[in-house]
């Protein structure tokens, strides 16, 4: 009898074993499964170590790259292949944002009940929201200049124009390609901000600071801090409150505002911004913006004007744009155009597999309140109608802020220009980078009109 006892409780112990090992294969079959099904090794996914499978397309339905047996093929258009390199990736794999290398699952049409498996055994083709005519367009507005273009749907997150140079021909790549064209600009790298960051020292002053529409500074054109230093600003503005400060973007303003609020509630404010933040686009992870926040002053000062060791990621600032314009709710940006087949239908339905196998849309952060978004957006539509003039982006309900940063030992400042389309029908935040520009306003400026125009007609 013992014997038989003994011989159940083992019996029930190997159950258990079997049972935890049957859990914990699913749990990773289910969450590692689309790596094990891309490894390189793989020969139904890979021909001769390149993806053979998948296919990418804009939102229109224009080919943007497709896999195949005997390699990578693009679109037919020069301007379009060299415009969204940076997104289709190229023959060598050079990119770390290409789609071969951030799109892999969704190239190769895995899921976890079917695998890789196919009919066709074609892969997937997969969706982008880019618009193919408008990254063109923003390309050629770079004028091969050096810098980034980003568009978003402040109300969806569809990003529908991401471009960066230098860049190159995918189909047609130069032996020596220019230093950084492996770069996306727009998701890889950090960049001194100057004045478009004092739209964050502005929230921080309007939501802390009982007298923050009412404190005015004498700007005189500089501000001495002994020792030889000072803080110094384009012109003499005269007696200027926030307002105004913001529209002739006033260093001796905002620098004084910074040292009154001091260093940490503008950390505070960095943070809240989501400019420290690493979003995910699909699989594509961006650049956290850097920041170091003295304790006071000349080094504070500059810090709150978006220059001393300021270092801005372009998408992070596009994200907040579209929180001013979205009543302080920033929606993070998405590339892939959600699918509706029967099995993602019923997934759905499921919320365990719709956690496991899909990926979070539409997710929103919080990061003003929405009267201080609502306060920075007609302050953000003055600098337009008084300062960069509204006749610059004809028929556009725009609302913006310039940036002219000042950048090592270059005498030519970067030209930024950050903002949005106050227009239900055109929801778009923007942001535009022309490194070692010039003006952010006429150089920068005249970019995000000639983009901002091509998707509005």
């Amino acid at each position: 009898m013992k014997k038989i006892e003994k011989r159940a409780i083992m019996c029930l112990l190997l159950a258990c074993v079997l049972l935890v090992g049957v859990g914990v294969f699913s749990y990773r079959y289910i969450t590692l499964g689309d790596d094990w099904a891309s490894y390189e090794g793989n020969r139904d996914v890979y021909s001769d170590g390149d993806l053979a499978k998948g296919a990418l397309y804009d939102t229109n339905g224009n080919l943007l790259m497709q896999n195949t047996s005997s390699g990578m093929v693009f679109n037919s258009d020069s301007t379009i292949r060299k415009a969204l390199m940076h997104i289709t990736g190229d023959k060598d794999n050079n990119i770390s944002t290409g789609a071969n290398r951030a799109f892999t699952d969704e190239l190769i049409g895995y899921d976890f009940i079917n695998g890789v498996y196919s009919v066709t055994n074609d892969g997937r083709d997969v969706t982008l929201t880019l618009d193919a005519d408008v990254c063109a367009v923003a390309y050629n507005a770079l004028s091969g200049r050096n810098g980034t273009v980003g568009v978003y749907n402040y109300k969806t997150g569809d990003i529908i124009c991401m471009v960066s140079s230098p860049t190159y021909d995918p189909e047609d790549p130069p032996s020596s390609p220019e230093d950084g064209a492996y770069i996306n600009r727009f998701t890889s790298a950090t960049f001194v901000p100057g004045s478009i960051f004092k739209l964050v020292t502005a929230a921080a002053s309007i939501e802390n600071l009982d007298d923050a529409y009412t404190y005015t500074v004498n700007c005189t054109g500089s501000v001495d801090y002994g020792g030889g230093y000072s803080l110094t600003c384009t012109s003499a503005h005269g007696t200027v409150d926030l307002e105004k400060a913001l529209e002739v973007s006033c260093n001796c303003y905002f620098g004084q505002l910074t040292e009154k609020l001091g260093s940490t509630l503008l950390e505070k404010y960095v943070n809240k911004a989501g400019l420290m933040n690493s979003y995910d686009i699909n699989g594509i992870k961006t650049t956290p913006s850097s920041f170091s926040f003295p304790d006071s002053g000349l080094n504070l000062a500059w810090t709150g004007i978006g220059q001393w060791e300021d270092l801005v990621n372009p998408c992070a600032m596009m994200v907040y744009m579209g929180a001013i314009a979205n009543d302080g709710e920033a929606v993070h940006p998405n590339l892939i155009e959600s699918t509706s087949s029967t099995l993602d239908q019923l997934f759905d339905r499921i919320p365990l597999l719709n956690r496991l196998t899909s990926t979070v849309t539409n997710k929103t952060t919080s990061m003003i309140e929405s009267s201080t978004a609502s306060s920075l957006k007609t302050m953000m539509a003055n600098n337009v109608v008084s300062h960069y003039g509204s006749s610059n982006f004809p028929g556009l309900n725009i609302c913006a802020k310039s940036g002219t940063a000042e950048v090592g030992d270059s005498n030519t400042p970067h030209a930024w220009f950050a903002g949005f389309l106050d227009d239900d029908e055109n929801p778009y935040a923007f942001i535009v980078l022309v490194e070692n520009g010039g003006s952010g306003a006429n150089v920068a400026g005249a970019v995000a009109n000639t983009v901002l125009q091509s998707i509005v007609d």
